[in-house]
């Protein structure tokens, strides 16, 4: 018998360049952007978005690779944030030998420690059952946070000092771009792994659970397992994410367990795309910029949320990663200079019908809200007179025009689209009919 060789036995698959630049990318943006935006409130913004990713990156886990609509994964990343706040406060007493820097890690802990305790009933059922569960467990965790202010602080929640220990190389983590590098290295990590877990058995099959859960059954694996271990791993890099915003913020209330928290992750993953792993990338860094710079420039901007929520629900329900993975398509056939006027024309009625009904909006709020100390309202350099008819007018009129010119740009642009990818369709073919 003649010896079997050995390339018959080992096969090597050959790089991934294009992931290789991706994430070496993904790496470099983490460590510049520092160094790029030096203010102090940019630092504190960049932590923020650090931690977001994580968080909303572990809810797709459920959401997005399982099908799992959760209301209540605050919970996770909240408990995670409490526990790790008591750890900084424990080694802070010099009760215990930990260092700052493995803080998250028992948040983490926590979080995974808790999503095996309650997951194993949340996960007993799906679908919209799932989800109600979810809520309630999200509800009954909010109610304990006040009933316990033993451990959870009562209403001023839990404060530490992330500076203590040993300062090697004098990193204290006292300064914010500290603390950012630390934040940024937990990130990439955690980032790395879950992508990691989607290659995994386990998160094919956590796939396969969403798509089709009879046809799992059937091959002999069991669906409840699948999610609740899918739970757990998500539970871990929550808590993960509660321990580096409690380093962050050094305090922690019953907020981070709270419906609203949760309500974020859902809808800001939703909005960044969640059929995509990188959707709620974006998601996160929307969340942050929405919560922090929206909400000082306007106090409509919960409204301005929940449009964008309506309009990406009924015209976009993949989210913005669906929207940038179709245009690359498109580029890919060299068809996108096809789109430039129509995108043209959409942005700039678009701007029009928005600069109309943001007008509108800002100034019933300032009626509603201001007008006692001064019914004028300067909205995009404009001075508008909320007492005034002809500002109503005005308002309403560029808003109605706005949105007429937008509707046929959304016609033309639509014309122009249903074209290329007709083209795209007939080039596809003509390659796979090709010899």
């Amino acid at each position: 018998m003649a010896k079997a060789s050995s390339s018959s036995f080992y096969r090597f698959k050959p790089l991934n360049l294009g992931r290789i630049v991706v994430w070496s990318a993904f790496a470099l943006v983490l460590l510049v952007a520092p160094l790029v935006f030096r203010s102090s409130l940019s630092h504190t913004l960049l932590s923020q978005m650090g931690i977001a990713i994580i968080v909303c990156l572990s809810y797709n886990i459920l959401f997005g690779q399982g099908g799992m609509l959760g209301f209540g994964h605050a919970v996770y990343s909240g408990l995670g944030a409490f526990l790790a706040m008591h750890t900084l406060n424990w080694a802070s007493a010099g009760n215990m030998p930990f260092p700052v820097s493995l803080v998250p890690l028992a948040g983490g802990l926590a979080g995974l420690l808790f999503a095996a305790l309650l997951g194993w009933i949340t996960t007993k059922k799906s679908g919209t059952t799932f989800a109600m569960i979810t809520l309630g467990m999200g509800e009954l965790v909010w109610a304990m946070s006040l009933m316990f202010p033993e451990f959870f602080g009562g209403e001023g929640g839990i404060s530490g000092n992330r500076v203590l220990g040993a300062k090697p190389l004098g990193i204290s983590f006292g300064p914010q771009i500290q603390l950012y590098y630390l934040i940024a290295i937990y990130t990439f990590v955690c980032t790395a792994l879950m992508f990691a877990f989607t290659r995994t058995p386990l998160g094919r099959m956590l796939n396969a659970v969403r798509d089709n859960p009879e046809r799992v059954e059937f091959v002999g694996y069991d669906t409840q397992m699948v999610r609740y271990l899918a739970f757990v791993i998500a539970g871990f890099f929550a808590g993960i994410s509660g321990g580096l915003a409690a380093l962050n913020f050094e305090i922690v209330t019953s907020e981070v367990v709270s419906a609203y928290r949760s309500g974020a992750y859902l809808l800001f993953t939703f909005l960044g795309g969640a059929t995509f792993f990188f959707g709620p990338i974006i998601g996160a860094i929307l969340m942050v910029l929405a919560t922090v710079l929206l909400s000082e420039f306007t106090q409509a901007w919960l409204l301005y949320l929940g449009l964008v929520f309506l309009f990406m629900v009924m015209y976009a329900p993949g989210g913005i990663a669906s929207l940038v993975m179709m245009n690359l398509r498109v580029v890919s056939f060299g068809l996108f200079g096809k789109l430039r006027l129509p995108y043209l024309g959409l942005l700039l009625t678009g701007m029009l019908a928005f600069t109309g009904i943001a007008a509108l909006i800002e100034m019933v709020y300032h009626l509603q809200l201001n007008a006692a100390l001064n019914p004028v309202l300067n909205f995009m350099g404009v001075m508008l007179d909320t007492h005034g008819v002809l500002s109503w007018l005005s308002v309403g009129a560029v808003a109605v025009v706005g949105a007429a010119l937008f509707a046929i740009a959304c016609r033309r642009f639509a014309q122009v689209w249903s074209g290329i990818q007709g083209v795209i369709e007939a080039e596809i073919q003509r390659r796979e009919a090709a010899p």
